[in-house]
């Protein structure tokens, strides 16, 4: 290899690599790889301090072996954290926590590693669709209209 192919290799690696960078952390509706911050550890008891924070990030495995993350909204119900995936079936990181339920959450400066666990109880969902449209400024939802919302607690990985 010659001396211009390799200088023009290593401006193409350090270039490839600032993008890389540059690139990780997602950031409104673009989506990103890693999050970075320091790791809580354990999880908080009480997640009610998410109410100050409009968007977390959230980083799913994929089946490509490169993480995806994406901000998205939450909500905090009798201290818990509650994900939610608006029309999930048109996004692909919820088929992703379906693949792998384990997550790092990014919530200000701050790094959760955590589980996803399926929201199936209507009851949870009738309570917590209000404490997201406050939060959120959302109208009231029609009782009758389906569900188009996929929800998830956040709990501990396993050990």
């Amino acid at each position: 290899m010659t001396h211009k192919h390799r200088r023009g290799l290593s401006v193409t690696l350090a270039l490839a690599m600032a993008v890389g960078v540059a690139a990780c952390e997602p950031s409104d509706r673009t989506p990103g790889l890693w999050l970075s911050g320091e790791v809580v550890d354990p999880l908080p008891s009480d997640w009610g301090f998410t109410g100050d924070h409009r968007e977390i990030a959230i980083e799913v495995s994929t089946p490509y072996l490169v993480p995806h993350s994406v901000t998205i909204w939450c909500a905090s119900l009798d201290g818990d954290l509650y994900l939610g995936a608006r029309d999930p079936e048109s996004k692909n990181w919820p088929s992703y926590v379906d693949s792998n339920p384990d997550v790092v959450l990014k919530i200000g400066d701050s790094i959760y590693e955590a589980r996803l666990e399926k929201l199936d109880d209507q009851e949870t969902i009738a309570a917590l669709q209000p404490v997201y449209a406050e939060k959120y400024e959302l109208p009231a939802r029609d009782p009758s209209a389906p569900i188009t919302t996929r929800y998830w607690k956040v709990v501990p990985r396993s050990s």
